[in-house]
């Protein structure tokens, strides 16, 4: 949000008289409204990334709660996996159609769905080959800290 502030602020300022004529002889004669046009991309790209986050992780965390009530203690690599499937098939679809169908590029539905897919799928190849990690890490945390604090840990967690 940060960087959308000033990313904004920086657009809509008044440009000093020699900004916008300053690259003229390189074949920008408004260098300004280049300016504009590539943070302006930027903007929708930040807002469509703020929008797919908050709502993927939303999804995330609700999903995986919902699979560890049904699975207890479990099938860690399902909550784990699923929840991410899921939430990832949102942020690579929401940013995309926020930032650059919605955006001043007005993308094609054809490039969205084609662009989308493939983040999603390296998403899905990356979730997966996890899997082995996660438990490692599971392991390794639970061994550190006994397994009755873990055990503990887990039970103050899921009751949120």
């Amino acid at each position: 949000m940060y960087a959308f502030a000033f990313a904004y602020l920086a657009i809509r300022l008044a440009p000093a008289g020699w900004w916008i004529g300053a690259m003229s002889g390189r074949g920008v004669p408004d260098q300004q409204a280049a300016f504009a046009v590539l943070f302006g991309q930027g903007l929708w790209t930040i807002g469509g990334s703020l929008v797919a986050f908050l709502v993927g992780q939303l999804l995330d965390v609700f999903i995986f709660h919902r699979i560890r009530r049904l699975t207890g203690e479990k099938k860690l690599w399902l909550r784990a996996t699923a929840s991410t499937l899921f939430s990832q098939f949102v942020d690579s679809f929401v940013v995309l159609y926020i930032a650059f169908v919605l955006g001043p590029q007005h993308w094609s539905i054809d490039r969205f769905l084609a662009i989308g897919s493939v983040n999603y799928i390296y998403k899905v190849i990356a979730a997966i080959a996890l899997i082995p990690v996660i438990y490692l890490v599971h392991g390794l945390i639970e061994s550190w800290l006994g397994r009755s604090t873990a055990a503990r840990m887990k039970l103050e967690a899921a009751r949120g």
